[in-house]
């Protein structure tokens, strides 16, 4: 776990995918790793990140990529990171996971 958030700051944000939707703070983020764990039992030993792109400021950049989890065959969600740059070294500020899901029937717009 220490390896997991060695790299995040206190006052991170994320959004995930499931509930909590939204964690506030690196011990609230911390928990959602154990809510993990209990889905994904045996617990996953390797992540992947796949068709990573990185934008960076001096301060400031951003990545996004495909998630894969595990020995998935597929990527299992979309991964959004916010890193701001604090005494030297880069940081996690903000966490965003999202799912795309398939529609049966096209959206109707009103």
């Amino acid at each position: 776990m220490e390896g997991i958030i060695a790299d995040h700051g206190e006052d991170i944000v994320m959004f995930d995918v499931p509930e909590p939707l939204q964690s506030l703070g690196l011990e609230a983020y911390r928990k959602t790793w154990d809510l993990f764990y209990a889905y994904g039992r045996p617990a996953p030993d390797l992540f992947v990140i796949e068709d990573l792109r990185v934008t960076a400021g001096e301060r400031v950049a951003f990545a996004s990529g495909l998630l894969r989890i595990g020995g998935s065959a597929a990527p299992v969600c979309r991964l959004t990171l916010g890193l701001e740059k604090r005494e030297g070294r880069w940081r996690i500020v903000h966490e965003h996971h999202s799912a795309p899901h398939a529609r049966s029937q096209p959206e109707k717009r009103t």
